[in-house]
């Protein structure tokens, strides 16, 4: 695609034109006269003269004007427009590009600021909502855990008495599953107050992957582990991480059942706009292209800003669009009723948030869904 040309080029160029043409019309303009002189009286000469001038600045005023309308107003009125729309709370408006390069780069630079409102709004909602909901987290679990811990109490008496032993086990067993729910409330609700540490992701990743293995929980699947030789220190928690990782790994078996399942980190500079690194295997032209997916973002990274991106990829049937921001909030699962709390992905958004980090979730070169974590690095190697 041919670079667009500058205003200024444009302008120098049409103005040339308007003198070159200033100037044709001009001899044009002595020659008609002097042709038509013999055949005319003094008298009508002047006013022959003025009109034939009069036409020539309207002919420049007309064309001088199409030509600001076409390079200035028409694209700074679309800039406009959308500068207003921003400012009246429409966040989804976006300024078209241009045909000069110098518009086409305010545009992109208008819709670069929409976007760090819009990831702005973003952080703060998402913020809000871990409060409020750790919060109301918090009180439900106090709540239901005193009641709860004397159901077990009763069930234990019943049991003792010889009440019948397969309605018993149903209880406990659903008793079991209200406990699962009200701690995953408390780590959801209770955020860590430990210091950041250097962590090294390398260990992390190997660690989870190495635990599910040895449990078999990952024998169902063709589980691929992928890490360069060598990848920068980020700060965090490396007990929360690999929990973490468990977490998104158990939910990858899941949704693979005999298929793919890759989990690996990349050395990555952070880029809003553009799509994560290649695996070193990735082919040249992939059946699942990685277009520049839309991605939150915090405020306060800077592009380019270096760091480590941690995926585990999958080859299930992936998380359409519309679910991939609802897909870490809590109680929010697409499992069928009965199989998820919907608690799991909300207690690795908030570790990852805690330690600084992004998480997202796209479509995966296996063709089901990739979960991303993006943390900086410290610096240390």
């Amino acid at each position: 695609m041919a670079p667009k040309p500058s205003l200024r080029t444009e302008l120098l160029l049409n103005l040339a034109f308007l003198a070159a043409a200033a100037l044709l019309l001009g001899v044009g303009t002595i020659v008609a006269v002097q042709a038509l002189a013999p055949d005319l009286s003094p008298g009508q000469v002047l006013p022959l003269l003025l009109a034939i001038v009069a036409l020539d600045v309207g002919i420049f005023i007309v064309f001088g004007g199409y030509l600001v309308r076409r390079h200035i107003l028409r694209p700074l009125g679309r800039v406009i427009a959308v500068a207003d729309a921003v400012a009246a709370g429409d966040l989804a408006a976006r300024a078209p590009g241009a045909e000069t390069r110098d518009f086409a780069v305010l545009a992109e630079r208008l819709n670069r600021m929409t976007d760090h409102l819009l990831d702005a709004q973003g952080q703060l909602v998402r913020s809000e909502k871990l409060a409020s909901v750790g919060r109301l987290a918090a009180g439900v679990a106090h709540e239901v855990g005193n009641p709860l811990s004397a159901i077990g109490t009763y069930l234990e008496v019943l049991r003792r008495r010889g009440a019948d032993p397969e309605v018993m086990a149903g209880l406990a067993r659903e008793l079991e599953r209200i406990d699962t729910i009200v701690r995953s409330l408390l780590d959801y609700a209770q955020p860590r107050e430990e210091a950041l540490q250097p962590v090294d992701v390398a260990v992390v990743v190997r660690a989870a992957f190495g635990l599910l293995q040895a449990q078999g929980a990952i024998k169902a699947v063709r589980a691929t582990l992928d890490l360069p030789a060598e990848l920068p220190r980020i700060r965090g928690h490396a007990h929360a991480l690999e929990q973490a990782l468990v977490n998104l790994l158990l939910n990858a078996v899941d949704a693979t059942r005999g298929g793919a399942l890759v989990v690996g980190a990349r050395s990555w500079a952070y880029e809003p706009g553009h799509a994560a690194p290649r695996r070193s295997d990735d082919p040249a032209i992939t059946f699942f292209a990685r277009g520049a997916e839309r991605r939150p973002s915090r405020v306060d990274y800077a592009p380019g800003l270096p760091g480590v991106l941690v995926f585990v990829a999958d080859a299930g049937p992936g998380v359409p669009p519309a679910d991939r921001e609802k897909i870490f909030d809590p109680f929010y699962t697409t499992k069928e009723p009965g199989h998820g709390t919907g608690l799991g992905l909300a207690i690795v958004a908030r570790t990852v948030d805690e330690m600084g980090g992004l998480i997202w979730v796209t479509q995966a070169r296996e063709g089901g869904a990739v979960f991303k974590m993006f943390f900086p690095a410290t610096g240390d190697r």
